[in-house]
Order: C-alpha cells, then sequence, then structure tokens
C-alpha cells in the first residue's frame, strides 16, 4: 500500500505565502520524479512544477519566479513553496509521485487527495 498525504493548505491574501508539503508511506522501494499539479474550478488539472530524483526542476510559466518545489529524498517528501499568491493560484493542489515498490519493477504513478488553496481579500 502506497499513500501521499498532503498538507500546508489554507486560505491567504493575495501577495500571501504558503507551504505544501506531501509526504509518501507505504511499501516503496525508490521514488523517481515528483510533481505538485493544480486543478481550478471547471477547468483541467494542470502541471504547476515538477523535481526529479536529482533535483532538477521545471514550472508552469504561469508560477515561475514565485513557486518553488523541493524535496527531501530521505523523508520521501516534496515541498511546493507558494510566494506572492494571486487569486488565479486558487485551486486544488494535488501531489503526484513516480512510486517503485520494489526494486527492477517499472514506477508507478501515485497521486494525493488534493489540498484546497484559496487565495482571495
Amino acid at each position: 500500500q502506497v499513500q501521499l498525504v498532503e498538507s500546508g493548505g489554507g486560505s491567504v491574501q493575495p501577495g500571501g505565502s504558503l507551504r505544501l508539503s506531501c509526504e509518501a508511506s507505504g511499501s516503496i522501494s525508490s521514488i523517481d520524479d515528483m510533481g505538485w499539479y493544480r486543478q481550478a474550478p471547471g477547468k483541467q488539472r494542470e502541471l504547476v512544477a515538477i523535481i526529479t530524483r536529482a533535483g532538477s526542476t521545471n514550472y508552469a510559466d504561469s508560477v515561475k519566479g514565485r513557486f518553488t518545489i523541493s524535496r527531501d529524498n530521505a523523508k520521501r517528501t516534496v515541498y511546493l513553496q507558494m510566494n506572492t499568491l494571486k487569486p488565479e493560484d486558487t485551486a486544488v493542489y494535488y501531489c503526484n509521485a513516480e512510486i517503485r515498490r520494489s526494486f527492477g519493477f517499472p514506477a508507478y504513478n501515485y497521486w494525493g487527495q488534493g489540498t484546497q488553496v484559496t487565495v482571495s481579500s
């Protein structure tokens, strides 16, 4: 059994900051890419940021310079530091990870349950 558990969402005023965390637990051999996606009401889920096991990162243009993704491989945790938040950042944020449950087996995609981020004055 593998679980991704997110925390850190909430409500904040425009210009504020939030930090999301996502911890993977269960029977895990290794974790490849980890990332954050978001889905606003009436819109498709979109990639926010992704980080490889080695630490290479990629961001959506809309969050470049404001959001920072990082990970702690020993803790099996990925973080998303969100600064200068805007109302258009309001969405449910989902953690995603490519996880190998046993050495030599393929990696499968796992999702967290989602955490709400609301940016409003």
